[in-house]
């Protein structure tokens, strides 16, 4: 497999089961949102990857992001861009090794893994078909040339208000592009930082559970 990964079996067996691929944050690994795998429905196959650069301390990242002279923040785009093709690839791995249902194929991303999730599927449309997208923005520098215009695909955002990390501007610039994009979207902000508030977790529960 191209990635490294830890797996949660649906709980009820069915042949085909629904796939939910979870990626990481940068500094992170598969163990963080794997936490709340159990509370997440049955049916799920959950599946999740770990980022392919060793931090060290545990820790792994998607792509380097490096302070520039003046300080500002810059991802490494050839790094990203990497990391989009190896998910990309992985996808089809999992679905080949599960027998998963391919029209029933979840992403949910968190900070880095959301930026991520946003390239994925707008790179590979229809490769999957529902993304929850938190904590994170579309990165342009990630997009194709030419976005499909058969994108089937539809997104659940959700930011911190106070998020100090990724501001939330840039976040509510993705339900805007979305929709002018013809892409369906649900967009929410929570009064929390950078992380996942559990009522933000509830509310994408309900999402999940309305497209299985």
């Amino acid at each position: 497999m191209s990635l490294h990964y830890i797996v949660r079996e649906p709980k009820n067996k069915v042949d085909n089961p629904p796939l939910l691929l979870l990626l990481h944050g940068y500094g992170s690994n598969e163990q963080d949102l794997f936490s709340f795998a159990e509370e997440l429905p049955d049916e799920l196959l959950i599946v999740s990857a770990r980022a392919p650069h060793d931090m060290g301390f545990g820790g792994y990242a998607w792509y380097a992001i490096n302070l520039d002279a003046s300080g500002g923040k810059f991802s490494d785009i050839p790094e990203a861009k990497e990391s989009v093709t190896k998910i990309t690839d992985f996808i089809d791995e999992i679905k080949a090794k599960y027998t998963t249902n391919p029209d029933k194929t979840f992403l949910l991303g968190f900070s880095q893994g959301a930026i991520l999730s946003y390239a994925v599927s707008l790179n590979s449309p229809n490769k999957v078909q529902h993304v929850i997208a938190l904590s994170g923005y579309i990165n342009d520098e990630l997009l194709p040339n030419e976005l499909s215009n058969n994108i089937q695909t539809d997104y659940y955002i959700s930011h911190g208000t106070v998020d100090q990390v990724l501001p939330v501007d840039w976040a509510r610039k993705a339900p805007l592009f979305l929709t002018k994009n013809n892409l369906k979207n649900e967009y929410s902000e929570y009064p929390v930082g950078h992380g996942v508030a559990p009522q933000n977790f509830y509310s994408f529960k309900e999402w999940i559970l309305k497209r299985l």
